[in-house]
């Protein structure tokens, strides 16, 4: 091994653990703080079933389940931006920008919209169809992207733009769908769609918990293949890479991962376009490092923006998406100035 790359695994041991810490810390700041205010020594005893009955019920059925909804959340469309940016070789990919949280979102409002009154969307068996609702979306709009996009192979910029006109065509969709609703779904699904953990309980929880564990491992040993693609087309069917197969493989985890996490978090924009580059400019271009800092980063940026949302204007919440975009929309700027 390379004195270089033992600096570089070492840089990457000591980002990892930074991040870690700073989880636990942001974790335990969240489970404090809220309109009912409760110690971190009181949330150190409940944890260890020595609370209140109120505090018990406000951390385990309340805090606990959004909190765990956020990392699974802010994991799962970070690296699901990571993919995208890889196999479009474009720093500006994201599932937000390209359609595929749209498409997700589309099939959630629609399940809403024909279900309504008869299966309430908060109802459990509501909960566990849900992802695969948002699942079907985001492969579907995915589907579209891919074949508009195909002109003897993917052109990873057309890939993009293409991505881009599906967005807007699926939002007027759920515009349209959104007006036909009666009043109380019609806010709800606003509310989703801005960006919001508005179903936090354990069913939703264990709901997304099976597609992050599957599909961040499955990901994280393609890194070598998002490596070979990121060098273009050309050079990597030269290294023997089958590029087309490739690229939809990936597609279809980045699809699964922005579906899932929709279903859960409603539209979450920006999160899946920042990380990737804050992770490259943290450890570099080699995405064997990249997918761990970047589902690290993903989760802890989430947490922090939705205990921002919950506390900044208590007993107000503000969406947590809407406090990722205000947040993020600066550095998508600057991106855009700087991208030839």
């Amino acid at each position: 091994m390379t004195q270089s790359n033992k600096k570089k695994q070492k840089k990457f041991f000591w980002f990892i653990m930074l991040l870690l810490a700073l989880i636990i810390i942001m974790f335990f700041i969240s489970l404090s703080t809220g309109v009912i205010n409760i110690t971190p020594k009181e949330v150190m005893d409940t944890l260890f079933q020595n609370g209140s009955d109120r505090q018990e019920l406000v951390l385990f059925e309340f805090r606990l389940p959004g909190i765990i909804l956020a990392i699974l959340i802010g994991a799962g469309l970070a690296i699901s931006g990571v993919i995208l940016q890889g196999i479009t070789q474009n720093e500006l990919a994201d599932p937000g920008i390209m359609g595929i949280n749209t498409g997700a979102g589309f099939a959630v409002v629609l399940f809403i919209f024909f279900f309504q009154g008869s299966l309430p969307v908060n109802s459990t068996l509501s909960v566990f169809i849900m992802p695969i609702a948002a699942l079907l979306g985001a492969m579907f709009a995915a589907f579209l992207i891919y074949v508009l996009a195909w002109k003897k192979g993917v052109n990873p910029i057309r890939l993009v733009l293409v991505g881009i006109g599906i967005n807007a065509a699926f939002s007027a969709f759920i515009t349209i769908f959104q007006l036909k609703m009666d009043p109380q779904n019609y806010r709800q699904a606003t509310i989703w769609l801005s960006g919001d953990i508005w179903n936090a309980n354990w069913s939703a929880v264990l709901s997304l918990l099976p597609w992050i564990i599957l599909l961040i491992p499955i990901a994280l040993h393609k890194a070598s293949t998002l490596n070979v693609l990121t060098l273009g087309d050309d050079l990597a069917s030269g290294l023997g890479s089958d590029v087309e197969k490739d690229r939809r493989t990936l597609l279809f985890i980045a699809v699964a991962l922005a579906g899932a996490s929709v279903a859960a978090g409603g539209a979450i924009a920006f999160l899946g376009l920042i990380v990737p580059h804050i992770a490259r400019k943290i450890i570099g271009p080699l995405h064997q490092y990249i997918i761990p800092i970047s589902t690290l980063i993903g989760a802890l940026l989430l947490i922090a923006a939705d205990t921002i949302g919950k506390n900044i204007l208590a007993p107000t919440q503000i969406p947590v998406g809407i406090v990722v975009s205000i947040l993020s929309a600066p550095y998508f700027v600057y991106l855009l100035m700087k991208t030839k």
